[in-house]
């Protein structure tokens, strides 16, 4: 039996999240990283890992924005996601999740800290269900959601893909 969207957004109690689609934290590690164990990019402690469920409707995107750490993406159920990866130096990459390897798609994928990135539910996709996990810790202060001038002029070459994936 095929579950819906609606379906897992109440079985897993998810809610609206800031850059799209749906989310849930499932996990945050008791443990702590103290500000003086981090990277310089942290300004303050974090916990060691978190993670969440995230999920994307079909027609729905995660507007582009970047972590101080790196996130991996884990793919539950659903059609494939795509994610879109802008790096620092400017190099775009293309990452697929879902349950088809001969598809190029993979069950995990790593985004690496300071990249701007955004995800959409491949069509003819009802939705992606996936999980994110983040070491250190996600805190809010961690993350940058993209404004659509301001990255197009850091990134001209990408115009019609930040359109697409900003909301600003």
């Amino acid at each position: 039996m095929r579950r819906s969207a609606d379906y897992w957004i109440k079985k897993l109690k998810l809610a609206k999240h800031p850059e799209g689609g749906y989310f849930r934290e499932v996990y945050r590690s008791d443990e702590i990283y103290p500000r003086r164990g981090l990277p310089k990019r942290f300004p303050g402690s974090r916990a060691m890992s978190t993670s969440i469920y995230y999920l994307l409707k079909a027609g729905e995107f995660s507007s582009f924005h970047r972590l101080r750490s790196d996130e991996i993406w884990h793919f539950y159920a659903g059609s494939a996601l795509t994610l879109s990866v802008i790096s620092p130096r400017g190099a775009l990459t293309t990452l697929k999740l879902g349950p088809h390897p001969d598809r190029g798609e993979a069950f995990q994928a790593m985004v690496p800290a300071g990249h701007w990135f955004a995800a959409q539910a491949k069509p003819p996709a009802s939705y992606s269900l996936v999980g994110c996990t983040l070491a250190p810790g996600f805190d809010f202060k961690d993350f940058d959601l993209a404004d659509c001038k301001r990255l197009k002029r850091v990134y001209p070459q990408y115009q019609g893909l930040i359109e697409s994936f900003t909301r600003s």
